[in-house]
């Protein structure tokens, strides 16, 4: 055995399991509620589990604004986004192609100030205003629960 190439051929066999995420975008929109602030929840399109709403970033648009571009075409809202990211989660897209994906979603706050019945995806999801702790429960992503429940 070649010693020198030994350690190459280990670093790239590791970088085939150990593919970077993928960067996506997410809104954490945010209301005031009677009992206290609620989340924006909506479902996802295929398997129909609860989500906030996320996507790909946009060329054109900083990470921020293609949150608050994902919340109004997934979720019909709009409002005031925060530049900085919330907090991020990690979770396994699987695309259309079938492969699964690992994707960091960086999370924005949005301090929702209009709600519209007629946005671009409004036929195609379900959505839902909860409290933080339902939320948590609500979701399956650990990573985003935790955000729920660190509000």
């Amino acid at each position: 055995m070649n010693s020198p190439s030994r350690p190459r051929e280990l670093v790239s066999a590791a970088l085939e399991f150990m593919r970077p995420s993928f960067i996506q975008v997410a809104a954490m929109c945010l209301r005031p509620g009677a009992a206290g602030p609620e989340v924006l929840l909506i479902q996802t399109l295929t398997r129909k589990l609860w989500m906030i709403p996320k996507g790909w970033p946009m060329k054109g648009l900083t990470l921020a604004e293609a949150a608050a571009q994902e919340a109004w075409e997934e979720a019909g809202v709009r409002g005031q986004i925060c530049s900085e990211p919330f907090g991020s989660f990690n979770y396994t897209k699987i695309k259309n192609s079938g492969l699964p994906v690992q994707c960091r979603a960086q999370v924005f706050r949005l301090d929702v100030t209009e709600t519209h019945d007629t946005y671009p995806e409004a036929a195609k999801r379900t959505r839902r205003w909860v409290s933080p702790a339902e939320a948590a429960r609500m979701v399956k992503t650990p990573g985003l629960a935790r955000l729920f429940q660190d509000m």
